[in-house]
């Protein structure tokens, strides 16, 4: 199946997808703000690059989206139907390395938080409220 997108355009699409400071990331930092958390951003020393370090309570979140770290059951996950090999390569290798990072920081002493985009879009309270009290377990 052809794209539907000339290159330019499709190009043009992907580079407007970004990494950081996505709807849902910002969405999980200002609730955790207005509660009174206090984190760092991106910290390229620890492994996968969480998008929020909570260091008072040696807590890591991570954003995932669905799509790139490939949530098995959901319904924003669907594979391309275009250079579909390629995909999910890619896609299994995010997951590789999710695996990894969480295991090196769990035995760094960290304790990781993963929220997926799927639950900030349907359950978003519940899922803020859910990242709230792990982390008041942790204190």
């Amino acid at each position: 199946m052809a794209d539907v997108h000339t290159k330019e355009t499709r190009s043009y699409n992907m580079s407007r997808i970004r990494s950081k400071d996505t709807k849902p990331e910002i969405l999980v930092r200002k609730f955790l703000f207005s509660r009174g958390y206090r984190f760092r951003l991106h910290e390229k020393k620890l492994p996968g690059k969480p998008d929020i370090i909570l260091p008072k309570y040696k807590a890591v979140i991570f954003i995932h989206g669905c799509f790139w770290h490939g949530h098995q059951g959901c319904r924003y996950f669907v594979i391309p139907k275009t250079r579909t090999d390629w995909w999910l390569s890619k896609i299994n290798r995010n997951i590789e390395n999710d695996d990894k990072s969480e295991l090196a920081l769990k035995t760094a002493g960290y304790k990781v938080i993963t929220v997926w985009e799927c639950d900030l879009k349907k359950k978003t309270l519940e899922t803020l409220y859910a990242i709230e009290n792990s982390l008041i377990r942790l204190s």
